[in-house]
């Protein structure tokens, strides 16, 4: 199946990490390339180069808007000539930002009608983490899918992309039918595993799910975990995706701030920080009031 995806590009090995698995996961994909520049527009060595006194301050700040347009779009062809070499159709996107970033990538899903927002993390944890990283951002305010790519991943991680089930985390809500259509929708074919957690009942399919070939239904078990029940439940989805050999992890989101997310130990957010392969979250439709 064909589907468009909006990749983030920094130049960075999680992002170039982050080529490779979405290749390995949508091979059939259009992607877009994309790289989001910021203020000073330029790296700090360029900077140096183009600095030549106070006096010049109009040709310098002129120069920089140049030199880091330049060097963003070198950036993002890079970035391009990686997934092409991966298989992918794919094409730069570079845009001016002023920070921010994760409302940029939300207004690209919209402005390009993206089917997913793929990202990689650079592996954080702890409070690292939390505090504003731009996976974490993309994931609160893309109305898409959005996907985060953990870096490094092992080889058997590796492997698992290409032809290893999905696990899709279910609790009965809104969120987890939106993941469980979405997962059916991108990765239409797959065999997939259907966690119930929480105590939610796995429910009988629905004509809003996918058919139900190829489905199987496992009961999650969270004794034993550690910090808030989403870090258990966190914890407990990766040990699962571990022992089937997932592709990825799938889950919906219920749409809360940022901040609760963190303050109530979110299943999203956790699983985000802590699971070692590819997490798919999908944010639950947003309702008009009656």
């Amino acid at each position: 199946m064909a589907i468009d995806v909006i990749v983030g590009y920094d130049g960075s090995p999680a992002a170039a990490a982050a080529i490779d698995a979405g290749a390995a996961l949508f091979p059939q994909a259009h992607v877009w390339i994309t790289h989001l520049w910021t203020p000073p527009f330029a790296s700090e060595s360029l900077r140096r180069r183009l600095w030549t006194g106070a006096a010049d301050l109009d040709h310098f700040i002129e120069a920089i808007e140049r030199e880091g347009e330049a060097e963003a779009r070198r950036l993002a062809d890079r970035g391009v000539r990686l997934a092409r070499t991966a298989g992918w159709d794919a094409e730069p996107l570079v845009r001016r930002a002023y920070g921010g970033e994760g409302l940029y990538f939300a207004q690209l899903a919209e402005e390009l009608d993206a089917d997913l927002v793929l990202v990689g993390s650079r592996g954080l944890g702890g409070a690292r983490a939390v505090l504003g990283s731009v996976s974490d951002m993309v994931v609160h305010y893309t109305p898409r899918p959005v996907m985060v790519v953990p870096h490094p991943l092992l080889s058997a991680e590796q492997t698992a992309l290409a032809s290893g089930p999905v696990l899709i985390g279910w609790d009965g809500s809104p969120g987890a039918e939106a993941a469980f259509a979405a997962a059916g929708r991108l990765f239409a074919g797959r065999d997939m595993v259907i966690v119930s957690v929480d105590g939610g009942e796995i429910p009988p399919p629905t004509d809003s799910l996918p058919p139900a070939d190829g489905i199987t239904v496992d009961r999650l078990d969270v004794t034993g975990g550690s910090g808030t029940p989403g870090r258990a439940v966190a914890e407990a989805l990766d040990a699962c995706g571990r022992s089937r050999g997932a592709a990825t992890l799938v889950l919906g989101s219920r749409g809360r701030s940022v901040a609760r997310e963190i303050l109530t130990g979110s299943v999203a957010m956790a699983t985000l920080h802590h699971a070692h392969r590819p997490v798919m979250v999908v944010r639950q439709p947003h309702k008009e009031p009656a």
